[in-house]
């Protein structure tokens, strides 16, 4: 079990939950981004820079990851990738992607970026909220619990 963040976006209150959880159990985080980032000493965190590019991150986190692991991204198509390797993904605001529902938000992710490329306004997400980081502690605990009984 290890846990993997498409980190460049990821909001810094979600990045020190992960660096908590992985020192208090052991679990192997891995930050991916395509630039140098800031981590706690821990033998449990590391951070590996990809060069830049589209989905470069996207891709190198969909090629390392393995089935039980739990990746931490908004990236729906890349959610869509690991969930189909047998891994679990997570986004920021504590919404979990698995086989039952990852087709729903892929449908759902088309049919906005269509609408935005027709010239529809869309609006962007709402602000990221203290009840979307309870949300994600909620989904990161359960994932830990569940992780920790299969072992």
């Amino acid at each position: 079990m290890a846990i993997w963040v498409d980190a460049d976006a990821c909001p810094g209150v979600i990045k020190d939950m992960l660096f908590r959880v992985a020192d208090r159990t052991g679990t192997q985080v891995t930050l991916v981004a395509n630039r140098p980032l800031r981590t706690p000493p821990s033998r449990y965190i590391k951070s590996m820079v990809v060069s830049a590019g589209f989905d470069v991150a996207d891709r190198e986190i969909a090629r390392q990851v393995a089935p039980g692991d739990l990746v931490v991204t908004a990236d729906i198509p890349l959610a869509a990738d690991v969930v189909g390797k047998g891994a679990l993904a997570l986004n920021p605001r504590g919404e979990l992607y698995t086989t039952q529902n990852i087709g729903h938000h892929l449908s759902t992710r088309n049919f906005m970026e269509e609408l935005r490329s027709s010239g529809v306004e869309t609006g962007g997400p709402a602000a990221f909220s203290a009840g979307d980081g309870r949300a994600f502690a909620r989904e990161l605990d359960r994932y830990i619990l569940k992780a920790s009984r299969s072992a």
